[in-house]
């Protein structure tokens, strides 16, 4: 299975571009370039003003009013300081901007912190509550995060683990039983190895934990994946890691959804053309018709 990347691959290119121009002696050039991410997640990278020798990155999240509730903007100053722009670009949540004529020889680290945006963002929530569960603060607020439009994100923190809850939305009845064959090897997984987290997988029903939840969905094609961190995934040294993983969970798990689906095609294509090859091979000749080497055909008496 293929673990997606936690950075944003187009940021990445864009900054190493415009990074590595500058400090090889080349003129900054004008940008102004808008992209998408996962879950409805907007990029706007352009110069400030007009003025090529700034770069200004801004991320748009719908429900970045939710992570502010958990930490978020102290997050993202510790780990951005001084690029961390005062105010947003308009419309958007976030901005970072760059000076591209004091940029440090280390570049490449700034590189890595812009592209991660993204999952800086995201990490607040998560934060806090490992810190709950490790100082062993129970009867905490239940952290709800509408990532999407139709789906929400439940986290709740015990003092022996932390639940993490995605309700997730299938808009095909098939990719409901390939979920679950495809949740079913999560189960499998942690019989290989003790330490991966238990994961729990209901449809229609949300779980025990969220039983009289308002936000909990309730419907056919309504499915809740339930993942049990213990400390030993929510501590200091594993954290980040868990956090880098599961914040991705529902893009991963649609994305092999529909791999799965490309393969299932590929495959009864595939065979249709060999029975089409059959079937052609297996014309029957009329009995008793002959033809001559000029083509003419007669039957022989």
């Amino acid at each position: 299975m293929i673990i997606l990347e936690q950075n944003n691959r187009i940021i990445t290119e864009l900054l190493e571009l415009k990074f590595s121009t500058v400090k090889n002696g080349g003129k900054p050039g004008a940008v102004d370039s808008t992209f998408a991410d996962f879950d409805g997640v907007i990029y706007h990278l352009s110069n400030p003003d007009g003025d090529k020798s700034k770069l200004l990155l801004s991320i748009s999240l719908k429900f970045y009013k939710e992570l502010q509730q958990h930490g978020a903007d102290a997050l993202l100053k510790r780990e951005y300081g001084s690029y961390l722009a005062a105010s947003p670009e308009k419309g958007y949540d976030v901005s970072l901007i760059y000076d591209l004529n004091n940029l440090p020889d280390d570049y490449q680290r700034l590189i890595v912190q812009a592209s991660h945006l993204k999952r800086n963002s995201f990490a607040s929530v998560f934060e806090k509550y490992f810190e709950f569960q490790e100082n062993g603060q129970e009867g905490q607020k239940r952290a709800i995060i509408h990532y999407r439009e139709d789906e929400t994100l439940f986290i709740e923190a015990k003092a022996d683990r932390v639940t993490v809850i995605f309700s997730v939305v299938f808009k095909d009845p098939d990719d409901v039983i390939i979920g679950k064959l495809f949740l079913r090897e999560f189960g499998e997984g942690r019989k290989a190895s003790q330490t991966a987290p238990q994961v729990l997988y209901s449809v229609g029903e949300p779980p025990m934990e969220l039983k009289n939840c308002p936000d909990a969905r309730v419907g056919d094609n309504v499915g809740y994946v339930t993942f049990v961190l213990f400390p030993r995934h929510t501590n200091k040294k594993a954290r980040d890691n868990t956090i880098n993983l599961i914040h991705t969970f529902r893009d991963y798990l649609h994305y092999h959804i529909k791999c799965s689906k490309v393969y299932l095609h590929t495959r009864m294509r595939a065979k249709t053309n060999d029975f089409l090859k059959v079937l052609n091979r297996a014309r029957p000749e009329v009995k008793g018709e002959k033809k001559t080497i000029t083509g003419r055909s007669f039957v022989q008496q």
